[in-house]
């Protein structure tokens, strides 16, 4: 296909669009005899693949799959070999519940396989394991992460050696179930507004923890229902004094709450515990709800890397003030962050890879007296599929990255590395999480009546994906965020300061980017030029500085006259698109980078047409930004609509090599209509036919 050729170029002079649909819906009411046996869903040639790049799957497959592939490939064939651990279609509540639990116990016990030692250590090799056991089932994904990335995770991160010593072996082999108790019924996001207290009692050298009131109950819990033993309490620390107020606010600690026995479990003297009950999707977790009325732990079950009380009641902190403390300790939790993205990438991937398959094998319609088209045939099913297929690349590469910066966090405690890791982690969990819960409802929608099918997977993968939008941050706070510390960034470049890794192109973007636009680039419009990293990349920082610009301007405007707060809500939806921007240009030149460093030739070349719909699609669909400000001229906007179209149809023809190059075990891409038609009638056989 040509980029210049029009769709009416395409049609037949003789035949009018309405007249084909007529012909067209005129078969289903005196179908045409078959001329020839009606084949199975066999998967058609696109007619105009001649242009059609050669991809080696092989090659592919082994660049994106990286070095940790081997302990992946361990967890799915142990999971195999086991049908008594898989997870049935409608299994209820207790049984999803107590079945995550043994999956659990036997990934540990059995397989051998202890995540809890890479959490700190080897960060990528953790990551990849929650992968491949999210793939398995996303409950057993998350309930794996709540024992070792939360619970293990703050034990770790927020304890000191004593801390390491007394728990590490019971958390690692699963004698220690425990919980995460941060989120309270009354505040999630606002973590500083907690109410749970810890007051320090100097005569017993206790603390004692409260629920003051309802609002402070701990709720979303995931193990507290049934199966936690433990749970690490984020609770105000409060001190006796000996002045008129009696009392110091300290601020959020964490501390060690055991909550049942080790031996009987048996809910201890002061814990209340409710039930959560079913959800929408995660029903495997267990999640609760607890209270504590005046329950007293030993002063070292205080996590005290941060902050530390003696035995006379004296505070005593590396870091001078609350904040500081507060920061520092969320700075240490980001980890669950890293993990949503990186988990949200899978699911965008198994859902893509489903929606393509079953798209390149289905049929329907087809010009008079031919054979019917595989649906991904048409211009339709193709931009729904392939800008979503381009993005799982594009957010593949980014999140890598995050990993990568992440792994290096944990390894050097670099201040600086740790803000830029936060501000990443936030921007592209929110990012991609939530492009991922509107992409799964697309994939299902390209399926069609059979998408519904619970086999198909559709329906769990969704459901149980919602809540990444919500936990481990909700991504409306998350992205702002991110705003503010672009914004924070704006005013250091402004005072002398430097920037930190993820911010280095505002460097040259305050400067460059905001001056007025090369009238005689703006029309440039060449697919060279078009196709050409550089122009994408300055396309999307240059959206970026012009957001980061005006969104401060109009914050100093508004402060005059409503306030710092007043002011903030005032330009919210500004400031979110100020980070979603910010965000899809760092997606954009991860991918770019990931492109360039491919070492095979055919799979680079594939990897750049993705890459290239990624970035034309996204100026594409934000044309009016680029043209109110004269970034594009009239005639180059038509060029990357054009272009644009004949990217996605291309990519189209490369679909399959595409998805295969995720390389994703048959297990997980199980859905029948993912499959050969033979899979299919042989579920049509087991359901009855």
């Amino acid at each position: 296909m040509n980029p210049n050729q029009t769709v009416e170029d395409e049609s037949h002079p003789s035949i009018t669009a309405a007249s084909r649909r007529i012909q067209c819906l005129s078969l289903h009411l005196t179908p045409l005899p078959p001329s020839q046996p009606s084949p199975q869903l066999n998967m058609l040639t696109c007619a105009k693949a001649a242009n059609k790049l050669e991809v080696d799957k092989v090659s592919l497959s082994t660049y994106m799959r990286g070095k940790n592939r081997d302990i992946q490939e361990k967890i799915i064939e142990f999971f195999e070999s086991r049908p008594d651990l898989q997870t049935p279609v409608g299994v209820s509540m207790n049984e999803h519940r107590e079945l995550c639990m043994r999956q659990l116990v036997a990934l540990v016990r059995e397989a051998k396989i202890k995540p809890f030692r890479y959490v700190v250590d080897d960060p990528a090799k953790y990551f990849a394991i929650t992968e491949a056991i999210g793939s398995i089932d996303v409950s057993l994904g998350i309930k794996l992460g709540v024992q070792f990335s939360l619970w293990g995770g703050s034990v770790l991160n927020l304890g000191t050696e004593k801390h390491r010593d007394k728990y590490f072996d019971g958390i690692d082999n699963l004698d220690y179930p425990g919980c995460f108790a941060m989120t309270e019924l009354h505040h999630g996001s606002n973590v500083q507004g907690l109410q749970t207290t810890a007051t320090f009692d100097p005569v017993t050298d206790e603390f004692i923890i409260d629920t003051p009131n309802d609002g402070a109950i701990k709720w979303w819990i995931g193990n507290a229902a049934v199966h936690g033993k433990f749970a690490t309490v984020f609770a105000k620390l409060i001190l006796p004094t000996h002045d008129s107020k009696k009392v110091s606010d300290m601020g959020v600690h964490a501390f060690i709450v055991p909550i049942r026995d080790l031996n009987t479990l048996q809910t201890l003297p002061g814990i209340e515990i409710h039930d959560c009950g079913h959800k929408v999707g995660l029903n495997g977790v267990d999640n609760g709800a607890l209270r504590f009325r005046s329950v007293r732990i030993p002063r070292d079950n205080l996590l005290n890397r941060f902050g530390d009380v003696s035995q006379d009641g004296k505070y005593t902190s590396s870091l001078p003030t609350i904040n500081k403390r507060f920061a520092a300790m969320l700075g240490e939790l980001v980890g669950g962050r890293v993990g949503l993205a990186y988990a949200s990438v899978g699911f965008l991937k198994i859902s893509v890879t489903i929606a393509v398959r079953y798209s390149l094998l289905r049929q329907q319609f087809g010009p008079p007296e031919q054979p019917e088209v595989s649906i991904l045939d048409y211009q339709s099913q193709q931009h729904k599929l392939m800008p979503m297929l381009a993005s799982s690349y594009a957010f593949h590469f980014a999140t890598q990255y995050l990993v990568q910066k992440y792994s290096e966090m944990k390894k050097m405690h670099d201040e600086q590395l740790v803000a830029d890791v936060h501000a990443l982690s936030a921007g592209l969990k929110a990012y991609v999480t939530s492009y991922t819960a509107k992409s799964l409802s697309t994939c299902r929608e390209a399926c069609g009546g059979h998408g519904y099918a619970a086999v198909n997977r559709f329906g769990s993968l969704r459901n149980d994906h919602d809540i990444f939008q919500t936990f481990e941050g909700d991504n409306t706070v998350l992205m702002q965020q991110v705003a503010a510390d672009l914004l924070r960034q704006y005013k250091d470049k402004f005072q002398g300061g430097t920037l930190s890794v993820t911010w280095n192109y505002l460097r040259e973007s305050m400067n460059t980017y905001l001056s007025q636009p090369n009238p005689i680039i703006a029309r440039w419009e060449s697919a060279d030029h078009l196709r050409d990293p550089k122009f994408q990349l300055d396309a999307f920082r240059y959206r970026t500085s012009r957001l980061l610009q005006s969104v401060a301007a109009w914050l100093r405007k508004h402060s005059k006259t409503l306030g710092t707060f007043g002011a903030w809500n005032r330009c919210l939806n500004h400031l979110l698109l100020l980070a979603e921007s910010h965000t899809e240009s760092v997606i954009l030149a991860k991918f770019i980078e990931a492109v360039h460093n491919c070492p095979d030739a055919r799979s680079r070349a594939a990897l750049k047409l993705v890459c290239d719909l990624y970035a034309l699609d996204h100026i594409w669909n934000d044309i009016g930004t680029y043209r109110n400000v004269d970034y594009v001229a009239p005639n180059k906007a038509k060029a990357i609509h054009k272009l644009t179209e004949y990217l996605c149809f291309q990519v189209r023809n490369i679909a399959g090599e595409l998805v295969d190059g995720f390389d994703l075990p048959a297990s997980v891409t199980r859905a029948p209509i993912a499959m050969q038609s033979e899979a299919y009638v042989q579920y049509t056989h087991h359901i009855g036919f």
